[in-house]
């Protein structure tokens, strides 16, 4: 029976260019779901473009455009750069969409109606020459702990969050003006109050989340869990369906983690299916998958789990909390001030797609910060693609095609190794569904390097002259390996599995073993990798 298969992509903020970092953390979700699809299962897979909230509007103030114009462009270069490295989501949405501020807005309502928000008054800072209140980050000031310029939530100086409240010497940025504080209604989220439900989740997920998850989830708790600001004084966000706050907006907090919902919903309403009925907490055939990196933590294992419940439409919490930790280049944080940050545009102009997301599979942040460098990446491709995977596919088939025409004989298989290819499936298959996609990407390093020895040991080149039988019969078994290769790299490597089954006339990726039957030609002999210089990644 196919089964039910959620996943939800972190949806990147709209303000600059995707970095490594983001292709790092988000390719365990276009893996999952390229192998759930092998699978025949019915998969939803959504993400999005962040799209509101101050960072853009102080971009837009400082470029002298209009947050639309900067979150449009941004997210139009996300969709480029996703489908460069070969993503495949059933939809890649925004924020600022229509469909997602209609979802929202309704989803809000149904939390105020359930008693979850609600109205308090507080003092906040306001600027008399512009007559506005300002949010955190269109004020500066001098931060209480070093001195040093600060905006409201944060010192530039010394890098310490600071609550608004803290700093010193308050200026409205964009006039100058001193502020004053002065009474200001906005709405609260009532997080606290569903701490014994989180806690809930967290103990009964300690085998599926990973463990940088559980161990923010926890903290975060133990902090103590507060009521949140559900509205923000902004003019460029989803509107609040509430009288009396048309000058605020919904906080990007609560919005922007509703956009899996609003966006599978979408999906699920094209292709007929009842999205309630899909992600319903009761639907024992469903596995959810949220794929992030490890600052987003708090969003999906307490505050997405807390709206969910809050709406009350009965939803599956998080199943598996897929978060990656970070990547550092050449040793160092990355940072777009020091000059150190490679995009994935720029990456993937130095490299194919299947290296990259070979490298970041087979040496991902899964538990740890990793460390990223271009030589390392010119290293494991010449290594594995080339040397490993390239070398087994390409030996077989130049001699085939040079000895027979491009025709493969039909011979026996060998059943050890037959053995071997259905246990592949079954601990890579495992693995993927674990989301512990290095473990995977190895086990399928150990079946290639088989396969090479394999080769070896039977010395076709000699049984060619000495036995034919015998050689048919080494050539087959590997050109057997080779069509189940294809299969087994898919999810990761998907330039190279279409490669060589156009090469094999083989049928399109399905997760299953590749039986092949009768004499075989070879369609368009091509390499699949070419080695690469060190010399010219140097620099």
């Amino acid at each position: 029976m196919a089964r039910d298969i959620f996943i939800g992509g972190a949806w990147p903020y709209a303000n600059y260019y995707l970095h490594v970092g983001h292709l790092a953390a988000l390719l365990p979700g276009d893996i999952l779901a390229k192998y759930y699809r092998g699978c025949g299962d019915n998969v939803i897979y959504v993400s999005g473009s962040d799209c509101h909230g101050t960072p853009i509007t102080e971009r837009a103030r400082k470029d002298s455009t209009t947050p639309f114009e900067i979150a449009n462009h941004y997210h139009n270069e996300f969709v480029k750069s996703f489908e460069k490295a070969g993503f495949e989501y059933d939809e890649y949405s925004a924020t600022m969409f229509d469909h997602h501020k209609d979802y929202v807005m309704q989803q809000f309502k149904r939390m105020i109606d359930n008693g979850y928000i609600y109205e308090k008054e507080e003092k906040q800072d306001y600027c008399e020459k512009c007559n506005k209140f300002l949010s955190d980050r269109e004020i500066t000031g001098t931060c209480p702990h070093c001195g040093g310029t600060s905006t409201g939530e944060q010192c530039d100086s010394c890098g310490d969050s600071l609550d608004c409240s803290e700093v010193l010497d308050k200026h409205c940025k964009a006039c100058g003006s001193t502020t004053i504080m002065k009474n200001n209604k906005h709405l609260y989220f009532k997080l606290p109050v569903f701490k014994e439900v989180l806690q809930k989740l967290i103990d009964d997920n300690k085998n599926r989340w990973r463990k940088n998850a559980l161990g923010e989830a926890q903290k975060y708790i133990d902090m103590g869990l507060v009521e949140r600001a559900a509205t923000r004084q902004l003019d460029w966000g989803i509107k609040v369906p509430v009288k009396g706050y048309e000058d605020k907006r919904i906080y990007v907090w609560i919005e922007a983690v509703l956009g899996y919902l609003s966006v599978g919903e979408s999906v699920a309403k094209k292709r007929g299916i009842d999205f309630d009925k899909f992600m319903n907490k009761d639907n024992s055939n469903l596995r959810t998958y949220y794929v992030h990196g490890k600052d987003n933590i708090p969003f999906h294992t307490t505050i997405y789990p807390a709206l969910i419940k809050a709406i009350g439409n009965d939803y599956r919490m998080p199943d598996y909390i897929v978060s990656s930790a970070y990547v550092n280049l050449n040793q160092e944080k990355m940072s777009k001030s020091k000059g150190n940050l490679i995009t994935v545009n720029e990456l993937l102009d130095m490299f194919d797609k299947d290296t990259v997301r070979f490298y970041f599979t087979f040496k991902g942040p899964e538990t740890n910060d990793m460390n990223c460098s271009i030589l390392d990446i010119v290293g494991v491709h010449n290594k594995f693609l080339v040397g490993m995977l390239g070398n087994f596919v390409n030996r077989n088939l130049s001699f085939i095609n040079k000895k027979f025409d491009g025709i493969i004989s039909e011979g026996n298989i060998d059943q050890e190794i037959k053995k071997l290819t259905v246990d592949t499936y079954k601990t890579v298959g495992e693995y993927f569904e674990k989301a512990e996609f290095r473990n995977a990407a190895n086990a399928i390093i150990e079946y290639i390097s088989s396969a090479n020895k394999y080769y070896d040991n039977k010395e076709p080149w000699n049984q060619v002259k000495e036995d034919i039988n015998a050689f048919n019969d080494t050539t087959y078994t590997c050109i057997y390996m080779i069509a189940n290769i294809a299969n087994l790299i898919a999810p990761i490597c998907p330039d190279a599995s279409l490669k060589i089954k156009n090469m094999l006339n083989l049928s399109p990726f399905k997760w299953q073993e590749e039986m092949i039957s009768g004499s075989i030609k070879i369609n368009n002999l091509d390499m699949l990798y070419q080695r690469l210089d060190e010399k010219e990644y140097d620099e």
